[in-house]
């Protein structure tokens, strides 16, 4: 017998922290089924603790390791009764610095992590999104995402590649009823965020420090409340920044050059 029963059921990967805590919580208190996975052990066994066994199944999980997520969905599927109404693809590391200056296995990882990682999910996931009803498959992307950022070229390009994915799997998966959305946050009060930026951030702004609470409640509402809205903006300004660097990219990139004093 399942755990679920007849829940609604999430498959949450970088659950143990930041917003995919939050989002297991969220989704946790209103009824649903949790599955989290992460690298940390700790925060997986903190949160099954939280939840209670009965309402969630954990396991550690490198999302770049196609074939343990394969085992984790497996396990996943036999808990929540075969179904899985969402898909989120949170798990993310990001690596600050010149391009040129970081070591090229440093830059494979953030590509495995936030790419692959997200290619194996989505990929694996597909038969049981598409056997359970009115599913959705939401993946983080980043703010990052609206413009090619300095400090974080690579984490930026994989972030582009997401929304690029969102984009294009929301036309391919419509034919089988699955939604597809992503979100784009900007400076979240989580751990992959450097003090010194957490500190500096202002506070007022698309650049201002937003709890990952904030984003919990996107996911939510794009199940929810508005299934056909494609991007989620965290906060609503970052969209501002997408519209600009769409209309005038050079000026865009004259902005962000001027403010990249910080790699000096």
């Amino acid at each position: 017998m399942s755990q679920a029963g007849q829940r609604k059921s999430i498959f949450i990967t970088g659950a143990a922290s930041g917003m995919g805590l939050e989002t297991a919580r969220l989704f946790a208190a209103n009824g649903w089924f949790v599955g989290g996975y992460d690298v940390n052990e700790a925060g997986l066994t903190a949160l099954r603790e939280e939840l209670g066994a009965d309402n969630c199944i954990v396991r550690v999980l490198d999302v770049a390791d196609r074939a343990v997520y394969a085992e984790a969905l497996i396990a996943f599927s036999a808990a929540s009764g075969g179904r899985l109404d969402l898909l989120f693809n949170n798990a993310g590391i990001g690596r600050a610095g010149r391009f040129d200056e970081q070591r090229f296995e440093d830059i494979l990882r953030v590509v495995n992590v936030n790419l692959v990682g997200v290619l194996n999910g989505i990929h694996l996931a597909a038969p049981l999104l598409k056997a359970t009803p009115n599913s959705l498959c939401f993946t983080t992307s980043s703010s990052s995402a609206t413009f090619g950022m300095p400090g974080i070229a690579v984490y930026s390009a994989t972030k582009h590649a997401v929304k690029g994915l969102t984009e294009s799997l929301s036309t391919e998966f419509a034919r089988y009823g699955v939604r597809v959305a992503d979100t784009l946050p900007g400076v979240i009060d989580t751990p992959l965020i450097p003090r010194s930026l957490r500190d500096s951030a202002p506070k007022e702004g698309m650049w201002r420090l937003v709890s990952p609470v904030e984003v919990a409640k996107a996911v939510w509402a794009s199940y929810h409340d508005e299934p056909d809205k494609l991007h989620w903006f965290v906060p609503a300004e970052v969209g501002e920044l997408d519209k600009a660097s769409a209309l005038d990219p050079e000026g865009t990139r004259r902005k962000l050059g001027a403010n990249a004093a910080f790699l000096d």
